[in-house]
């Protein structure tokens, strides 16, 4: 417990970015929690009034004193009997103020944040088997550990206070555009950012390119950090290490030599030693050595690092080999922009020594504008399989006519169109032949699919074993 008083001491003033407040009303309020959820509101409460796109937090300030709210963080004042904390932006006030009610979490334990279009997820599995590896009691926090990438910033820095108590001493964290547009890592102290790519995503939050990237490169500030591990195989990668004001490390693909790959993992040699990874694709060379590179500026030994990759588990929906015999291979992969897909199929097309057979889709309500371009992308393909995704409330022909405008006329010959997923795998999976190499994109390790406002129980690595199952 604090009071409201003891609470701001703790924000201190002691960086450009921490937020300028006035306080009304008195502070001796005792404080129990921070929170923008007015439902989760208990005793003690400080809530913070923000505002989104369909609601405004100003609006339940009422109930959520009602509910036992002693202060509210605000825009503008209100007219009601308790302490209010005027700022300016209140989403980032409000990650600042849980930071310090959590007293600083991301100081005392190893926070390490990964960023980019493609790659976070597996890059982050990689750095925090690396860690382990090395003896830290990791936790990996992202995609495939809550329902949003990055939690909003009370959840957050509750949950870094909670791996604290635990004993953790390292925590990996995907960080995506959208919390870094939205403040949700405001008051975070990372001990190094991490950057792999920017491509075509999210445009329809952002608006623009531009904006997209700037949420992107705002990570790589000290603001967040005192180091960055950029890719300096990307444009945007290097355009960050030119502007930003931290200590840079860069990375790239020529610091691997005597590089192999097949469907199931892939070996190099990095800084003396010879790495064997366990997770296939070309493309995944390059997450291994963001997430090496990035041990070692932190402190890991080559010969940890080496050992990390080599024990990495199968990360659900990235690169996952489905097909455990047969002398073909069916792969599940989340790819979901058009980079990632050309990615994955230059990755299947190295292992494959016959066809390429695409399966995938494009999410409804989200960035209709990439349609067309995964359509051309997944020409490098030998078979196209456009079906459904997760199209949410949009109809699936629909995007499905989105993505095939894309699609030269001169490729619709490998096209065929199947709105039933399963279907669409069954056809898939029941025509591969010998030497061909199957990837179902764009859903990885989802397992439910969106239709309607509903969910549906649907993995695609699940049903894909089941038809091949079926077949034997």
């Amino acid at each position: 417990m604090l009071t409201l008083g003891g609470l701001l001491a703790r924000v201190g003033t002691d960086h450009a970015s921490t937020p300028t407040l006035r306080i009304e009303g008195a502070v001796g309020a005792t404080i129990s929690d921070v929170t923008n959820d007015s439902r989760a509101v208990r005793d003690g409460s400080l809530f913070c009034c923000v505002r989104g796109e369909q609601y405004d937090g100003h609006d339940f300030a009422r109930d959520a004193i009602g509910r036992g709210a002693t202060a509210l963080l605000v825009d503008h004042h209100l007219d009601v009997d308790v302490p209010q904390i005027i700022a300016d932006e209140t989403r980032r006030t409000m990650g600042h103020l849980a930071a310090a009610f959590h007293d600083h979490p991301s100081r005392t334990i190893t926070v390490v944040g990964v960023t980019g279009t493609n790659g976070k997820t597996t890059t982050a599995a990689m750095l925090g088997a690396i860690l382990a590896q090395a003896g830290r009691r990791t936790t990996v926090l992202g995609t495939l550990s809550g329902a949003r990438t990055t939690p909003e910033a009370p959840e957050l820095q509750r949950t870094l206070a909670d791996e604290r108590s635990k004993g953790t001493s390292a925590v990996v964290l995907e960080v995506s555009s959208h919390a870094l547009a939205l403040q949700r890592v405001a008051g975070l102290q990372f001990a190094a950012t991490v950057f792999t790519n920017l491509g075509h995503d999210h445009l329809d939050f952002h608006g623009t390119h531009d904006a997209y990237f700037a949420a992107k490169a705002s990570l790589f500030s000290d603001e967040y950090t005192k180091r960055g591990v950029i890719n300096r195989d990307d444009a945007y990668g290097r355009q960050i290490a030119a502007d930003t004001n931290v200590t840079v490390t860069t990375y790239g693909r020529l610091d691997a030599t005597d590089i192999v790959v097949d469907a199931t993992g892939s070996s190099f040699s990095w800084r003396g030693a010879r790495i064997r990874c366990t997770i296939g694709g070309d493309f995944n060379v390059l997450n291994a050595l963001a997430a090496a590179t990035t041990a070692a500026d932190i402190g890991v030994a080559v010969g940890d690092i080496a050992a990390g990759l080599g024990n990495l588990p199968q990360i659900p929906g990235r690169f996952e080999n489905v097909n455990a015999q047969g002398n073909f291979a069916v792969l599940v992969d989340y790819a979901h922009t058009p980079e990632a897909l050309c990615n994955v199929i230059a990755a299947a097309r190295a292992v494959a020594s016959n066809r390429v057979i695409i399966v995938f889709g494009c999410g409804g309500d989200r960035d209709p504008n990439k349609r067309p371009d995964m359509g051309a992308a997944a020409c490098g393909a030998d078979r196209v399989i456009v079906t459904s995704d997760n199209p949410r409330h949009e109809q699936p022909q629909t995007i499905i006519a989105a993505i095939v405008a894309g699609i030269p006329q001169a490729d619709r010959a490998k096209l065929t169109i199947e709105v039933d997923r399963r279907r669409a795998i069954e056809i898939a999976c029941t025509e591969v032949a010998p030497g061909d190499v199957v990837v179902i994109a764009g859903r990885g390790h989802e397992s439910l699919q969106s239709v309607e406002g509903r969910d549906i129980v649907f993995n695609d690595a699940d049903v894909a074993r089941s038809v091949l199952g079926g077949q034997r």
